[in-house]
């Protein structure tokens, strides 16, 4: 798995081992394998053509880069994020994947990853969102990107302005620490905002880098003050080299426990699992419902305070 990282970022860093060090720079714990696979999820058997991946009825994750202006060290495409053969990314292949979903009536919903979708060429990337809003049945557009954390000087006005022609354009971006969220990186999620794309992050739970609720706290209430939702913390995939960054689930759940009450509601992403074999991802959530009994439950708050809540029999539902 190659090495790359840009000065912004590279700027960032104040050791090795510091959050965002241990982001971007490789670890030689990265060799222990295991018995972890490098494609889990069985994204290529579930690509109808080269770079489409269509798990779910109604969406479709589109491959269009294989580069990114930092190569994360947690990366759950490490087999292809960093090829070489970054030809394989030509326009016959992003037009083999628009013919695919122009004749799929099921697929709505169309989502662009990589890679980064954002390091493409302005006139590539216009060209690519034009086509896909000229098939009818694509309702929603939505780009997955790091480009606002890793290189938020990519986001220009007029980045910003040829995005904001196409929408419903969402944007999921991916922050893992406060320490990320630089002045340069809030005016790029600002810029997005202000074009009129609604902004969310996906952070991942990552052992020795943000698995500690004070850190999280910080991260999601700044998020909040540069209108980026919090919308997913992933529970860390089993992808081969990254076994270093791990925990079990049940951290993760503490760590969901000890947001809520504590910070808005709007600050407290979904924590989620992506289940080996391609069976999607599934919310994981703390238990508040600890006993039933006849028109009593018995539900937990924030505090640990078991609570008893009525059923009322005359109620609707």
């Amino acid at each position: 798995y190659p090495l790359r990282i840009n000065p912004y970022y590279l700027s960032l860093i104040e050791a090795a081992d510091d959050p965002l060090g241990r982001q971007a720079l490789p670890d030689p714990r990265e060799l222990d394998e295991g018995d972890w696979g490098a494609d889990p999820f069985r994204e290529e058997p579930l690509s109808p053509v080269p770079h489409l991946i269509h798990r779910y009825p109604d969406r479709v994750v589109f491959l269009v880069s294989s580069r990114c202006a930092l190569y994360c060290r947690h990366c759950m495409r490490k087999r292809r994020v960093g090829d070489p053969q970054g030809a394989a990314y030509g326009e016959d292949a992003l037009q083999a994947g628009i013919d695919h979903i122009a004749r799929t009536p099921a697929i709505r919903d169309v989502i662009l990853s990589g890679g980064d979708p954002l390091l493409l060429e302005d006139d590539r990337l216009a060209w690519l969102l034009g086509e896909l809003r000229q098939i009818p049945h694509v309702e929603i557009i939505r780009i997955h990107s790091r480009i606002p954390c890793t290189l938020p000087q990519r986001v220009t006005p007029a980045l910003a302005a040829l995005l904001g022609r196409f929408q419903p354009l969402y944007l999921n971006t991916h922050f893992n620490h406060p320490r990320e969220l630089t002045a340069a990186a809030a005016a790029a999620c600002l810029r997005l905002a202000d074009a009129g794309i609604p902004l969310g992050n996906q952070a991942v739970l990552l052992r020795g880098v943000n698995d500690h609720a004070a850190t999280l706290r910080r991260l999601f209430r700044r998020l909040l003050t540069l209108r980026v939702k919090p919308y997913y913390l992933h529970h860390p995939d089993q992808v081969r080299g990254t076994r270093h960054f791990w925990c079990q689930p049940q951290a993760g759940l503490d760590l969901m426990e000890a947001l809520r009450g504590h910070i808005s509601g709007l600050a407290i992403p979904h924590y989620v699992i992506d289940l080996p074999g391609g069976h999607g991802k599934v919310p994981l959530t703390p238990e508040s419902v600890v006993r039933r009994e006849g028109d009593r439950w018995w539900i937990r708050g924030y505090t640990g305070e078991v609570v008893a809540y009525r059923i009322d029999p005359d109620g609707m539902g």
